[in-house]
C-alpha cells in the first residue's frame, strides 16, 4: 500500500463530497478530484466508491444532478447541495468534529 494514500475512514465520504459540492456544482471525476488535490492526494476517493454514493445522497434528497458537458465537451452528471443536503453538511461538520476531538484528547492523553 502507497504510505502516502490513506484510506477513507467509514463516514467520512458523504461530508467529504457535500463539502466539494458546497463550492458548486461539479460531475463526479472533478469530486474525486477536488478531494485528492485539497489533501494533497492522502484520499483518494474510487469510482466504485463514489458513484454509488452520489446515487444515495441524490435519492436521500441531498443532492440534485442535472446533465451537462464537462470541460472537454462529454456529457456528465453534475451534482448540487440541496438544501436539505447544506444543512446536513452542517451536521457532518459538528459531528466530524466532535468525534475527532474525541479522538485526539485520548490519542494525547499521558500518563498510564
Amino acid at each position: 500500500m502507497d504510505e502516502t494514500r490513506t484510506p477513507l475512514i467509514r463516514g467520512t465520504l458523504t461530508p467529504l463530497i457535500l463539502k466539494s459540492l458546497s463550492w458548486g456544482p461539479l460531475h463526479g471525476y472533478a469530486i474525486a478530484t477536488w478531494i485528492q488535490d485539497r489533501t494533497a492526494s492522502v484520499l483518494q476517493v474510487e469510482e466504485g466508491v463514489l458513484y454509488p454514493a452520489l446515487h444515495r445522497l441524490e435519492r436521500d434528497g441531498l443532492l440534485d444532478a442535472r446533465w451537462g458537458r464537462n470541460d472537454t465537451g462529454r456529457r456528465a452528471k453534475f451534482y448540487s447541495l440541496t438544501a436539505e443536503g447544506s444543512r446536513q453538511l452542517a451536521q457532518e461538520i459538528a459531528q466530524w468534529r466532535r468525534t475527532s476531538d474525541a479522538v485526539n484528547t485520548v490519542l494525547d492523553a499521558t500518563g498510564a
